[in-house]
């Protein structure tokens, strides 16, 4: 595995990005937190410990990967905040676009919400989708989970994929990002079972590959 990666910028302060973020101090990474309230950003980065700093919203990200860590209305003005300062970054995209009654996607037809972000991004960033059918509890839990990654650019793929690795987690390619439409189904498919058929946020999917017949 290649040497993980020094920083890690996340956009955000909820429950998916301090399970993130504390995984990813746990890998012996460092964590930027970066949020508009700098007290609140503070606040996360003092709590992570292990040398977390903040970064000035809107400004360019320390981080060669950004963790969009915001929920998905929010998605698209928060990367037209940040606009050009975004080059050249990786930003990976956990955000799942459902309707709050669960009756679907609120995306365009044949398109995905990390497509849709993808569209806002200068030139030079690549987005991969991922973290999307995690749940934050089962996360902060540690432990090997299914990670399933989608993304058009490879080495951005290879840079997600080595900084997953670098989590503990089982990073799964499933192809080229229009795959997020199907990702961020699962994840609606995976809310839908959490509040019926499982009764409880406490589950993760996981594939067996190669079983014997």
């Amino acid at each position: 595995m290649s040497t993980p990666i020094s920083t890690i910028s996340i956009i955000g302060a909820g429950g998916m990005a301090t399970a993130i973020a504390g995984r990813t101090v746990t890998a012996g990474h460092t964590v930027e937190v970066i949020v508009r309230n700098e007290s609140r950003a503070q606040a996360f980065a003092d709590k992570l410990g292990a040398g977390a700093t903040i970064g000035t919203y809107g400004a360019a990200p320390k981080g060669d990967i950004v963790i969009l860590a915001v929920p998905y209305g929010s998605a698209a003005s928060v990367v037209a905040d940040f606009g050009a300062a975004l080059g050249g970054k990786v930003i990976i995209d956990i955000t799942n676009p459902v309707a709050p009654d669960l009756s679907g996607l609120v995306t365009p037809s044949g398109s995905s919400g990390a497509q849709e972000t993808a569209r806002g991004l200068p030139a030079g960033a690549h987005i991969v989708k991922a973290f999307n059918t995690l749940f934050g509890p089962v996360l902060a839990k540690g432990g090997r989970l299914d990670a399933f990654i989608a993304a058009d650019d490879a080495k951005a793929k290879v840079r997600v994929a080595t900084f997953l690795e670098s989590l503990g987690l089982r990073p799964l390619d499933i192809g080229a990002l229009h795959m997020a439409q199907t990702l961020e189904s699962l994840g609606l498919m995976m809310i839908g079972l959490a509040k019926n058929g499982a009764d409880t946020f406490d589950i993760a999917m996981h594939v067996d590959i190669g079983l014997a017949r």
